[in-house]
């Protein structure tokens, strides 16, 4: 079961924590044809059951207009340690940083639009575990 959370992530009911953690991603788009098929490579500095800040590349800064209008999604797979699979989530881009130590690479904050519920809760089960251990 597919359940939409826009409601609860902009409420901002959920807590976030700082962590790193693998993220594969790929840009989306019912709207706007997308040549680029690629699937790319970054990671999260934190992490919250509402969505996830990325550090990673966008293919063209063209398309920072799109991303911030929703006209252009992210599909991610984050890597969480506890986990043998992926969790999957589509994600609207909510703000974006230049990184400018790094020019290629920027900052993205995502809010989940779209994620199993199974999934979600596997990450606020990572969340608490994490918490308890520090």
């Amino acid at each position: 079961m597919t359940t939409s959370i826009e409601s609860y992530s902009q409420r901002r009911e959920f807590v976030k924590l700082p962590t790193e953690i693998p993220v594969r991603y790929k840009f989306l788009s019912k709207e706007i044809e997308i040549s680029e098929e690629s699937v790319f490579e970054g990671s999260t500095s934190q992490i919250g059951g509402g969505g996830l800040m990325l550090h990673g590349k966008i293919p063209s800064y063209n398309w920072i207009p799109a991303l911030l209008m929703g006209k252009i999604h992210l599909g991610v797979n984050l890597l969480l340690p506890s986990l043998d699979h992926a969790i999957k989530g589509l994600c609207q881009v909510a703000w974006i940083e230049e990184i400018t130590e790094n020019r290629d690479r920027c900052t993205l904050g995502l809010r989940f639009t779209d994620i199993e519920k199974e999934d979600q809760d596997q990450v606020m089960k990572y969340l608490i575990r994490s918490q308890v251990r520090r």
